[in-house]
Order: C-alpha cells, then structure tokens, then sequence
C-alpha cells in the first residue's frame, strides 16, 4: 500500500505547494443492549481515504472509497485548490519520515467470535438491570476497532500507523418512588487487549451504585461554596474549560483570545502545571504521529501558572511562527484534520484527598460530569454526583449541582492540588468530527468561592 501510494503522487510533488493522501482500511465490531434487548451488532470492514491539497493559501479536499479512482481524485484535488489560492501557503517546515507503526497486542479481538463478545456483554447487561428494582434501564456497548491509516505527502514523508481500540460503555437510569431520574456511566477502554472487559463486574456495577445512590440525594442550596473536583472531573473541566481555548485555530481567529493568551502570561496560581501529552502509553488520546505525519509531544499548555504553549497543526503553526505540536487530527481518513487535544490534564500535586478537605467547615465534593457548555472563558458543568462537605468530612449526597465560572478566574482560585492523578478516556467533539478519541485526566482539585447552582 504505502509503494502504492507513494508513486501514485510522485508525478504531482511538483504540481501545486502541497499534496497528502490519507488511507484507511479497517475492521470493527459493535454490539449494544438497550435495556434487556439487543439493540445493535454490526461486523464492519472498510477502504476508504482523503485526499488533502494546498495552493496559494487554498485548501481542498476530496474523499474516496476505492484506488482504483485514485488518480481522478488526486487531480481533482489539485484543480479545487488551484481554483481556490489566492494568498500564500505559509506551512511550518518538517523534515520527511518514513515509519511503520505497530501494535503491541495483547488478545486481538479479531481472534474473539461475535457469540463469545454478546455473551460477555449480556452477561453484563443482566447484572445491572438486576442490581435494584429502581434501574429502569440500561445502555451498554462494546466496540472493538482495528485499522491501519497509511499516510503519504509530496515532501516525502511516508507513514504507516496501525490501531486498536477496544471499549466497554455501561449505562443505567434509574427511577425512584417519587419520580426522581438518575443516571450514571462508566466506561473501560485499551489500546492493546481484548482482556481488559473480562472479569470487571465492579466496574460495571459501579454505574448502577452511583445512580441508585442519588436517587435520595436532596438539591444543593446554591450559593458560592469551596469546591473539590474529583479526578475525572478536574480533566473534564482543564480540557472543556481551557484545552478548546489552547487551541490555535481558535486563538488565530480571535483577536479577543490572542489578547487573552498571549503567550508567557500569568493565568493561573504557580502550583498548576497542564499538559497535553500525545506519548503517554496506551491512552486513547496517544499516537506517535498526528494526521499530518508531525511526531507527537509532550506539551505544557501551563507551567508553573504561566501560558506556556498551544496546540498547532502546521498550518497555524506557520502562521503564528510557532513550531508544530502533533495535534492535527481527524476522525477518519475521510475528514481534514483539524486541531484538537489529545490526553490533556493537570499534573499531580503533593495534596492528599484527606488533607484537601480537611479544613473545609461547609463545601461540595463534585464527582464525575453529568453534562455541560462553555463559552468562549464561561463554563457551565453538571456533576454526576455531589456529595455535602461538613467539618472535613465527605456528608450527604446532594443533586441538582451545576458548577459555573470564568476559567481563568477559577484557574487563579485553586487552592489545592492532589497527589492522585487520573486519566479517562472519552471522545471529544469539534467541528463536525463526532467522537475522537482523546483522555482527559489530573488529581483532585480544591477550588474557593465556585458558584454553585441548585434548584
């Protein structure tokens, strides 16, 4: 494929400033039970590529499902970009790589027939409709995906990355006697091995615990309250409230948030330390090189409480004189890549949970993230769950908690940093690009005078 590929656009280096193909072949398979009935099982296998070209500033792209037409496809690439340049195409420079990536695998699921991957997840489907009478019903999936994306450019670069992603996604909603609608989520992901959904039925039962055990939990009195973030939430909260505005296509189209980010700026308290970091092992947000074949980082977006970098593709990095982050990225071979975030979180602190709150006379434990928005700085989360802290002890389970702010005003209002670092996995959203993988992970945070929505 990659011999394919490379003389495919050997005759057009030369014909506009820049030429990349992309092509992926893969095979996936997705089961799902909605409540006690198989909803879904599908068995998928796939060619299919984009085409990516730039001239004068113009960008085109083109898709296919097939090589056959490949050449047709190249040229119509070059013609839309040609017919849209009007500028300069301003790239940051990178040196040509030739690689293959491989796959260190545990069990392939490929080996794993569909009865033996139904069974498994049924088998956890039951547990949590029979967990409590209250569980209304249930959402739970397994995905497993392997693919190789073969990518090409006429600077000479030539790429080949392999890919696995196996998940276990379990959610329940529960329903108590006076009407009151909880729900909760869990979900298990690997990079390398099948195995990693066997033999997990605490981690699947803890979907159902969690929303059964606020089903008599009472609204929060809302007001300013000192605020503890739970692992999952400080990552959900760093990469929705500040890895979106890390940004560069973001930041270079807004000169509100150019002047808001100007790099070396203190926008935080001098304990707080972000990354997003491509080379963490085995996350879903990982890789070696991004969609444009740039090698992947390790990046501060903070350090020390300064703005220390953003996230580029080449593009934004030529334009903005900064150098290449590896974080142009795209859902599939089929769509451009944009920027976007990998595994974004804040680095440990020398906190312990105990010590966190210990001092905390009236305060709220935020636990997981129900849903959420933000805007531009503004940032709006619901908690998944919420616990009442009194006197330095975790107390009554509350609901209805909605945790509102400014990002930089927050990020200057930390007051603590835990020693308990967490990463999950999740997909992200941008662009018309529905779910990327990414992780989003830190340790407990301690946050003053957070404004706190209840009913």
């Amino acid at each position: 494929m990659q011999d394919r590929l490379q003389a495919a656009i050997a005759p057009y280096r030369n014909a506009i400033d820049y030429l990349e193909i992309r092509v992926e072949q893969s095979e996936s398979t997705s089961i799902s039970f909605q409540g006690p009935q198989l909803d879904g099982l599908d068995r998928n296998f796939s060619l299919a590529g984009g085409i990516r070209a730039c001239h004068q500033g113009g960008w085109s792209f083109v898709t296919f499902n097939g090589l056959a037409e490949l050449n047709e496809r190249i040229e119509e690439a070059i013609a839309q970009a040609r017919l849209v340049g009007k500028e300069s195409t301003i790239l940051a420079p990178l040196e040509p790589i030739q690689d293959y990536v491989a796959v260190e695998l545990g069990r392939d699921p490929r080996g794993v027939s569909l009865s033996e991957k139904r069974a498994l997840i049924e088998e956890y489907n039951q547990l949590l409709l029979k967990y409590d009478p209250r569980i209304q019903t249930t959402r739970v999936g397994l995905r497993d995906r392997f693919g190789i994306t073969y990518f090409v450019n006429s600077t000479g670069t030539c790429i080949a990355q392999e890919r696995l992603d196996v998940s276990g996604h379990f959610g329940v909603l529960a329903r108590g006697d006076n009407g009151v609608v909880r729900q909760s989520f869990e979900s298990v992901p690997s990079r390398s091995d099948y195995n990693v959904l066997i033999g997990i039925e605490d981690r699947v039962l803890s979907a159902a615990q969690r929303a059964v055990s606020q089903l008599d939990a009472k609204p929060v009195k809302g007001g300013q309250y000192t605020v503890v973030l739970d692992p999952f939430l400080s990552g959900v909260f760093i990469h929705e409230a500040f890895g979106h505005l890390s940004e560069a296509d973001f930041v270079y189209e807004n000169p509100h948030m150019q002047e808001l980010l100007t790099l070396g700026k203190p926008v935080a308290i001098e304990q707080l330390n972000v990354i997003d970091d491509a080379t963490l092992e085995g996350l879903p947000g990982s890789l070696k090189y991004d969609d444009e074949g740039v090698p992947a980082q390790r990046k501060y977006l903070i350090k020390n409480g300064i703005l220390q970098g953003r996230l580029h593709s080449r593009e934004t990095a030529g334009k903005m004189q900064e150098a290449p982050t590896g974080n142009a990225r795209a859902i599939s071979a089929t769509y451009p890549p944009i920027v976007r975030m990998t595994n974004t979180g804040i680095e440990a602190g020398d906190c312990s949970f105990e010590e966190m709150i210990r001092d905390i006379e009236e305060g709220v434990y935020a636990v997981r993230m129900l849903g959420g928005q933000t805007n531009g700085e503004m940032f709006t989360f619901a908690a998944g769950q919420a616990y009442m802290i009194r006197n330095g002890e975790i107390a009554e389970p509350v609901t209805d908690v909605t945790l509102t702010g400014n990002v930089f005003q927050t990020l200057k209002d930390i007051e603590a940093i835990g020693n308990d670092p967490f990463y999950n996995g999740g997909g992200c959203g941008k662009g018309g690009q529905m779910p990327l993988a990414v992780s989003a992970g830190g340790p407990h945070v301690r946050i003053r005078d957070v404004v706190v929505g209840g009913r």
